[in-house]
């Protein structure tokens, strides 16, 4: 067993609750804390003083200087998989066509699966390599990585075959969605049910035939599938034993009481859900899930987290890094971006993050330290915890533990 610290503040966020507002006053902060570690899991949590009396002869790694300890951080919706490029969709959003238009226009999706299909596995490995190791390099342990850029059997399963292979050579850890279903793709000859009759019947067998995802997402919104389709996809996805996430409300209202009726583990985007839509989610277990790089990348407002939060939900906040709507891909900056317009605190910030971005995933080993949990933790180079997002995202963390190894 190692002892790692002392550190000049440790944030466990264990205290926090899943669901609702919460204080700073919240935080249980320990000053000179330090973490035991049993290979890859915490075996204790506490001042790195009582650890060591505890523990007497146990290895020590010595953490010198100012540093705040938080657990890793979780990147819930991305879809860092991709070939090609969407550049020439951005320079047109921002001179003034919208994201809707542009895909009418031939652009869009389309491009990217395009591109995707067009792209070798090892050039999908690489472009997804690059960006998840720049992931982990700040701070991300744990990323969601989403397909829904092949949009037919062969590249669907070439696309989830690399992250799976990614996931099992990288340090970081990937956690695969079929996003099957993320729009008709513009050769499909046929009605928007039938393409996800197609997906249902060919694509997700395979997908579960050879282990590559446990979890099944649908975009449903204008330009994508409409809610009749929607329920009809994820009621028969979820009979099969997919898990379920939802692109919802980005657009239109609507699509977020759909994910509450199928018990879904998330709702992602909101962007345009509505007063009584927010009540449901709140007094569901879905857990809302605020995309500000897409809000961002659109010139779009945010999703209400501020009314999210205060009605009872639980928030995360993703990246949803993608090559179209959000190429950023800084979940610390997007964070701070959007606590500040929300106006969130200190605490619901970092849990949208870390505690309540595992609850996302339906992940229970990680997102706060304790005791039996994986050793996912992260150091940034201050003696206060506030300064991680008074820097608006540029003070990234130092060093990074994943499974108990620096990495």
């Amino acid at each position: 067993m190692t002892i790692v610290g002392p550190f000049t503040q440790l944030l466990t966020m264990e205290e926090i609750p899943l669901k609702g507002a919460v204080s700073d006053s919240s935080l249980n902060v320990i000053s000179g804390g330090a973490l035991l570690l049993n290979g890859e899991i915490i075996e204790a949590v506490g001042t790195f003083k009582n650890l060591k009396e505890r523990h007497p002869g146990v290895q020590i790694k010595l953490v010198e200087g100012d540093g705040v300890c938080i657990p890793g951080l979780i990147d819930v919706h991305t879809h860092i998989c991709w070939g090609g490029s969407r550049a020439a969709d951005y320079a047109l959003r921002i001179a003034g066509k919208t994201y809707l238009e542009i895909a009418r226009e031939g652009g869009g999706i389309n491009v990217s699966v395009k591109g995707t299909r067009n792209a070798t596995s090892e050039e999908l490995m690489a472009g997804l390599r690059k960006r998840a190791l720049r992931h982990l390099g700040e701070g991300v342990t744990t990323c969601e990585v989403k397909s829904g850029y092949g949009l037919d059997l062969e590249s669907e399963l070439k696309v989830l075959r690399v992250i799976g292979q990614a996931d099992r050579e990288l340090p970081i850890d990937l956690i695969p969605t079929a996003l099957s279903a993320h729009i008709r793709p513009f050769d499909f000859k046929g009605t928007d049910r039938e393409y996800l009759d197609y997906v249902l019947s060919d694509i997700l067998p395979e997908v579960q035939n050879e282990g590559l995802a446990e979890r099944a997402d649908i975009f449903i919104d204008r330009g994508a599938f409409s809610l009749e389709d929607g329920a009809y996809f994820l009621e028969k996805a979820s009979a099969m034993g997919f898990k379920l996430a939802v692109h919802a409300d980005q657009f239109t209202p609507g699509s977020s009481s759909l994910a509450v009726a199928v018990h879904a583990l998330s709702a992602d985007h909101l962007e345009s859900i509505s007063e009584e839509d927010v009540d449901r989610l709140a007094a569901s277990s879905t857990v809302a899930v605020a995309l500000p790089g897409c809000s961002v990348g659109l010139g779009m407002n945010y999703a209400p987290a501020r009314k999210l939060l205060d009605g009872g939900a639980a928030l995360a906040i993703s990246t949803d890094w993608n090559p179209g709507s959000a190429p950023m891909g800084d979940l610390l900056m997007q964070a701070s971006l959007i606590s500040a317009a929300e106006k969130l605190s200190t605490a619901e910030t970092l849990a949208a993050i870390t505690k309540r971005a595992a609850a996302a995933l339906g992940v229970v080993d990680r997102g706060f330290l304790k005791k039996g949990m994986l050793a996912d933790f992260i150091l940034f180079p201050a003696g206060d915890y506030r300064e991680i997002l008074y820097n608006q995202g540029k003070l990234k963390p130092s060093r990074i533990w994943k499974k108990g190894a620096e990495v």
